[in-house]
């Protein structure tokens, strides 16, 4: 029987769930130890309550019952009897479907006016959706729009359609360049890692490409995408620190880049998944509303919804936010490293970004670190269903240059439990030793690795 972690946590690891209440019930909680009323914001409607199922101190031994003896009680455990109706046993009574499917009716997928390919018939002069795409006035087809609620404006939004109107076949790697970028020495890279069992993601960044025009953001998309063309590469993650470092002002330049990124990489490369990483700083706060006021006037371009409005629209199907701002940047409000890192899981939960995409922790912090105290602490997000995944840095460099490696080696294979949730983002032009060496060590302790390309 095979059981993956997620599972077995989500059988009791509702480790810091937050559960919600009717006004009935919110009756009972004004003096209730449980509550966790306090780290919601005062913007929260009165009827939704924050209540423990599960506080953190007691969710380690939640996690043990289920998971000693290797897991012997969850294999012991048994589901419900479902409720299930054969509507084709005798005597069953089933509910019918109005309509009989034809064209035109309203319980067919086919549009009205439309024959059985789903091409429908088209007005002169009027443009009609075909196959997910519009068809201009000249017979050419164009991107379909991804609306996020979030509508551009001024320049950046001439940028954007500047992007977007650019021809797709400019980003479509051929089989030939496919070929060459295999036989590149990334592309040896990425054979590999594969060979070591890695999965592999392509980390790299696009945004100054995009910035810098046309040409030269269809020349970098097809870079990439002869890299990721291959069926060894899970996905790409074009951008990090977006909105936080200086390369954008506004929020319609991150909305432009963001969607013209997504929109060639997946006409480019199709079925892999995107990703991009950044952090939201206002999530650490918790309900601490002075502190999430000033997040917001440090940080005007990463606001949840701002964030949020990217996995909403299928723009991105992960999420990497990086726990760096947690390690004593609230102090000012006497929020501690734990609390923050607390806080900010806590609000992803409550937000639900899981059910829109994938969401992983980013950590730099373990670099140096040998002790199993600083192991757990970057893999808590995941031990605890907050997050799918947590990505730990093996070099990180500061700004005079000192450059601080990984360690931790033996501490990170004890969480083996959680191998296939844990991803290494490698630099292959600066090994430790050499790429098939490294490779190979990281393949011990991680299930993922994201190779950093320029």
């Amino acid at each position: 029987m095979r059981l993956n972690l997620r599972r077995t946590l989500a059988v009791g690891a509702a480790l810091a769930l937050v559960g919600v209440l009717t006004p009935a019930a919110a009756a009972f909680s004004a003096d209730d130890d449980r509550s966790c009323n306090d780290l919601m914001g005062d913007d929260a409607p009165a009827f939704i309550v924050c209540r423990w199922l599960a506080k953190p101190d007691e969710a380690y031994d939640i996690v043990k019952f289920w998971g000693a003896n290797d897991n012997a009680n969850l294999k012991a455990a048994t589901p419900t009897d479902g409720q299930f109706i054969d509507c084709s046993a005798p005597g069953s009574s089933c509910p019918q479907l109005e309509g009989d499917g034809t064209v035109g009716d309203e319980n067919t997928p086919i549009p009205e006016g439309g024959d059985s390919d789903g091409a429908p018939e088209c007005e002169s002069g009027q443009e009609c959706a075909v196959g997910g795409y519009e068809e201009g006035g000249d017979g050419t087809e164009s991107a379909p729009e991804q609306s996020s609620g979030l509508k551009p404006t001024g320049t950046a939004a001439t940028t954007q359609a500047t992007q977007s109107t650019q021809p797709v076949a400019a980003t479509v790697p051929t089989q030939q360049e496919v070929a060459a970028a295999t036989q590149s020495p990334v592309g040896q890279v990425v054979t590999t890692a594969k060979g070591t069992g890695l999965r592999v993601w392509i980390d790299t960044e696009l945004a100054d490409d995009w910035k810098a025009g046309a040409q030269s953001f269809a020349a970098a998309v097809k870079r990439v995408a002869a890299l990721a063309a291959r069926p060894e590469v899970a996905g790409i993650r074009f951008s990090s620190q977006l909105g936080y470092n200086t390369t954008f002002k506004t929020d319609d330049e991150v909305l432009a880049f963001v969607t013209a990124a997504s929109s060639a990489l997946r006409q480019a490369v199709p079925g892999k998944r995107l990703g991009v990483h950044t952090v939201v700083p206002e999530l650490a706060c918790g309900g601490n509303e002075a502190c999430k006021t000033a997040m917001r006037t440090r940080y005007p371009l990463l606001a949840p919804e701002r964030v949020e409005s990217h996995l909403i629209s299928g723009r991105i199907d992960q999420l990497s936010l990086d726990n760096g701002l947690t390690y004593g940047g609230y102090t000012t409000w006497k929020i501690t490293p734990e609390q923050a890192q607390a806080n900010q899981w806590i609000q992803v939960r409550a937000r639900a970004w899981d059910a829109l995409g994938q969401v992983t922790a980013e950590d730099t912090s373990l670099v140096g670190k040998v002790t199993a105290a600083h192991a757990a602490k970057v893999s808590k997000p995941v031990l605890e269903g907050s997050a799918q995944q947590v990505n730990l840095w093996t070099r990180v460099q500061d700004a005079k240059g000192t450059v601080t490696r990984l360690t931790a080696w033996d501490e990170l294979k004890k969480l083996a439990p959680i191998q296939r949730r844990m991803a290494a983002v490698y630099t292959p032009a600066t090994p430790e030793v050499d790429v098939a060496t490294d490779l190979k060590k990281i393949a011990e302790a991680f299930g993922q690795v994201y190779l950093t390309v320029v």
